[in-house]
């Protein structure tokens, strides 16, 4: 489906911290380039009809106040919308609540650079895989939007888990939560506790023993 190395190493990830009202949190995010103008990026972003192509099925009013629900996932409410660079949306999955920005920018040599943050409160979720359990169904997320944005086509949904179960899919899985450890350690976390979060991040994806 995808050059498992290639699209590995297209992806820029970074750990930080973040205050909020509501306690302390963390960020996770994640970036990447695409050969494709910022207008086509932000629709593929925000078009109803084309979410669904490369990531999930989304219903609601997708503009600023509105709330939306992906299938099966989460849902929320859009904060902040500012065609054709920026959006924020609150994150509600499972009873609690993280916050998501996305921000694109035209690239000084063509194409759109794509960056998404991610941020989570501290709790025992956190503790137990680290930002793995955030980042690596990021990373999922952009697989289909690369394949989307190169070829035009639609990854059906059907396929991508196809291959999520594959040989294929558990490596990128398996790596893309490596990169995720990595990134918690040069953000400052222990490097023992950093490997054994991402050891169980790892079994979760694949199944594969910690």
């Amino acid at each position: 489906m995808i050059d498992v190395t290639q699209q590995i190493n297209a992806v820029w990830r970074q750990v930080g911290t973040r205050v909020l009202e509501a306690g302390e949190a963390r960020t996770v995010t994640v970036s990447q380039s695409y050969d494709a103008a910022v207008e086509d990026v932000w629709d593929a972003c925000t078009n109803p009809e084309r979410i669904p192509r490369w990531f999930l099925p989304v219903t609601g009013d997708l503009r600023a106040g509105g709330r939306y629900q992906l299938q099966g996932n989460a849902g929320g409410t859009i904060e902040r919308c500012d065609p054709p660079t920026s959006f924020a949306a609150t994150w509600e999955f499972g009873g609690q609540v993280s916050w998501i920005e996305v921000r694109l920018a035209a690239e000084p040599g063509g194409g759109t650079r794509l960056e998404l943050q991610h941020i989570v409160l501290m709790d025992e979720r956190w503790t137990e895989f680290g930002p793995g359990a955030v980042g690596v169904g990021w990373d999922m997320g952009l697989v289909g939007l690369a394949i989307h944005l190169s070829s035009g086509r639609s990854v059906a949904p059907g396929e991508g888990a196809a291959w999520a179960a594959s040989a294929d899919g558990r490596r990128f899985m398996s790596l893309a939560s490596q990169r995720w450890c990595d990134a918690s350690i040069a953000a400052g976390a222990d490097e023992a506790g950093a490997r054994a979060a991402a050891g169980r991040t790892i079994a979760a994806y694949t199944g594969a023993d910690s």
